[in-house]
């Protein structure tokens, strides 16, 4: 029977060479499938304003929409970890808000864990969270929440920005924070930054040389089969059979062929 995966399970594999996989989900129904299928984390991310919510960025996601969604993952899953986004807005402010904020989607939403965004400027944040036993995941390279800071969605990390990149992900892990996401950064850096680092390092876009992968669910299972960035894989192509199902649903419904009698209840 499968273990409950905990920060040490997911050290253990770090430091035995075997990746991490990590599935971004929002529900109840997504998180008993991917828990059922042996995904080590579920990451509950503010990329449900994208999916989820239909916007443009992730800026409009609230906290009281990251707890909801994440209390959801949590009633399905059983055995993986569970790591919740910090909101724009839900850190930065104070530290004693931002403290409060990742107490209440830890206490309120079941998270194990939480991740936020930026590097040095949060190493003071992931300092103080940890020492009252809040697990901290950072994430660095391309940070939706400053995507009008950064001119859109680019890759990060390229010429100068390299060593910067560098910098934010030591300080990060010298606050202890316990893993750091890299988002869209180009192969030969975060091939070098995770060798540098102790902790895990969680590509996306980011090269097999991580020590894990991310991807959201509605992505890998090919949902959305419109969008389609360098990075993304589609495992499955269910935007296509969710079609088909629907429209022969349809067909059946008004050629009065379902429900049949299979499928009726007699006096």
């Amino acid at each position: 029977m499968s273990q409950q995966k905990t920060l040490r399970s997911l050290h253990k594999n770090y430091q035995n060479g075997v990746p991490i996989t990590v599935v971004t989900a929002y529900d109840a129904t997504f998180a008993r499938l991917l828990d059922d299928a042996g995904v080590d984390a579920l990451l509950v991310g503010d990329s449900l304003g994208n999916v989820i919510q239909g916007h443009a960025t992730t800026l409009p996601v609230s906290l009281e929409h990251i707890i909801y969604h994440t209390a959801a993952v949590a009633r399905g899953s059983r055995h993986a970890h569970i790591v919740a986004d910090m909101p724009f807005g839900s850190y930065g402010a104070s530290l004693d808000s931002s403290i409060h904020n990742a107490m209440r989607i830890m206490a309120e939403g079941g998270a194990h864990a939480v991740k936020l965004e930026g590097g040095q400027e949060q190493a003071e944040l992931v300092a103080r969270l940890v020492s009252i036993g809040i697990p901290v995941m950072g994430h660095l390279g391309l940070t939706p929440q400053s995507v009008h800071a950064l001119g859109g969605y680019h890759v990060q990390g390229r010429g100068a920005a390299a060593e910067k990149l560098k910098a934010d992900a030591l300080a990060l892990q010298q606050a202890g924070a316990y893993a750091i996401v890299l988002e869209m950064v180009p192969r030969a850096l975060a091939n070098e930054v995770t060798a540098a680092l102790s902790i895990p390092t969680i590509g996306i876009g980011a090269g097999n040389g991580t020590s894990g992968q991310v991807l959201v669910c509605y992505d890998l299972l090919g949902l959305n089969d419109a969008f389609k960035p360098k990075f993304l894989k589609h495992f499955a192509h269910l935007a296509g059979d969710t079609r088909q199902a629907v429209k022969a649903y349809i067909d059946e419904v008004k050629a009065r062929t379902w429900p049949d009698d299979a499928h009726s209840f007699e006096s």
